[in-house]
């Protein structure tokens, strides 16, 4: 087998139904909300403070045209340190990729290669089409949309909905959920949206990441989130991966070329 198709198929262990339609959200100039700040820590309650975050993910969907689905166990912790490992029905992980600030390694323990030190949003876009760092993805994970998003401003939506404008941008859509009171359900930030399923504990149960691109090359992908547990201490040894002396370099570009949204 050639050895760009082992590595685009990295996620491509099952196929997707077609995508449900994304959730639906209020439009228009909306009313006043004075107590858009109020409301935002409210909402926000869950995941403000989370510094640490550990939880199995399902995912599916697509990038571009290809397919997704796998299931990874996630570590992140602030600041900017991630571990992803990506399981398989057996044998050892689809990959590894460990992150601590700028720096990563990548290792494909199937294929015996490793990348280092690329960004690790650049790695994760060749992987799944979707160019986020650590931090983002801490922040969407938990529930935030953004990393320390401070709200900026408002509108209503009655009789449950509200629009906040966040510092730097970005955006986020809550609703009033009966006596649990408000909780993020949407956001979009530099060309993604963002929709949340509630969970338990101010913390998703799932969250859709969509990004447009032309010709089909854009990346609709559903996180399914069990087992989470956030606030535990991860060691220096979690974001760390033994990469065994004979690994074969691989590039970003070789990674990205064979990756779902590159050419096959």
């Amino acid at each position: 087998m050639p050895r760009r198709v082992v590595l685009a198929a990295l996620l491509l262990l099952g196929a997707t139904a077609c995508a449900p339609a994304r959730l639906r959200l209020p439009t228009g100039e909306g009313s006043p909300f004075p107590e858009y700040a109020q409301a935002w820590r409210q909402a926000t309650g869950g995941c403000r403070d989370v510094r640490s975050l550990t939880a199995e993910l399902s995912i599916s969907g697509r990038a571009g045209r290809q397919k997704l689905r796998g299931h990874v166990l996630a570590g992140l912790a602030s600041p900017d340190r991630l571990r992803l490992e990506a399981a398989a029905p057996f044998g050892p992980p689809v990959f590894i990729l460990v992150a601590d600030g700028d720096r990563s390694t990548l290792l494909l323990p199937r294929d015996n290669r490793v990348l280092r030190g690329e960004r690790p949003a650049a790695i994760l876009d060749a992987l799944i089409g979707l160019s986020l760092g650590p931090s983002d993805l801490l922040a969407i994970l938990s529930g935030c949309v953004v990393p320390g998003g401070e709200a900026a401003g408002g509108r209503a939506y009655p009789p449950d909905w509200a629009r906040i404008d966040l510092a730097g941008g970005a955006t986020a859509y809550i609703q009033r959920a009966g006596g649990s009171g408000w909780q993020v359900r949407a956001g979009q930030r530099s060309g993604l949206g963002v929709d949340y399923e509630p969970g338990g504990n101010g913390l998703p149960a799932s969250v859709r990441l969509v990004t447009e691109g032309s010709a089909g090359a854009g990346t609709d992908v559903r996180i399914a989130l069990s087992q989470v547990a956030v606030g535990q201490a991860l060691g220096p040894d979690v974001f760390a991966v033994r990469v065994p002396a004979d690994a074969v370099p691989i590039t970003l570009a070789e990674l990205r070329q064979a990756g779902p949204v590159g050419e096959k």
